[in-house]
């Protein structure tokens, strides 16, 4: 089972999720009532639908993670899972993006473009540390 598998079968379970096909068209998503919080697209990458504040009130944190790959201007943060830290630091957003999501009006957010599939390129940690 991959990390990925791991953190989506943990997360079904969660009940303010629901399961379905992303809207991107690769991978599974889950969604709140309102919107789709996280695409599940490999064994690796996941796409989590956080706000627009909660990228600006964590920006550092989210940057200086080597597990997070943030895009200019994207809702979506990309989360590559090597370890079973990084699919705790998941578990974590999710709850974050869920609490953004149900505390600010949908008029408040810009509509996403869309998920960051095919946006980024993830190299492995070792590769982006020249080693």
């Amino acid at each position: 089972m991959t990390l990925a598998q791991r953190a989506l079968e943990r997360l079904q379970a969660w009940p303010d999720l629901m399961a379905g096909p992303a809207s991107c068209g690769t991978g599974r998503a889950l969604r709140s009532v309102r919107d789709e919080i996280v695409h599940f697209h490999s064994g690796r990458d996941v796409d989590l639908h956080l706000t627009s504040r909660s990228i600006q009130r964590f920006h550092y944190d989210l940057a200086g993670s080597s597990a997070i790959h943030l895009v200019p201007g994207s809702c979506w943060v990309t989360v590559h899972l090597d370890c079973q830290a990084d699919v705790e630091l998941l578990l974590s957003l999710v709850s974050i993006a869920l609490k953004a999501h149900q505390s600010h009006p949908a008029a408040d957010e810009p509509r996403p473009a869309g998920c960051n599939f095919h946006r980024v390129r993830v190299l492995p940690r070792d590769a982006a540390a020249g080693g």
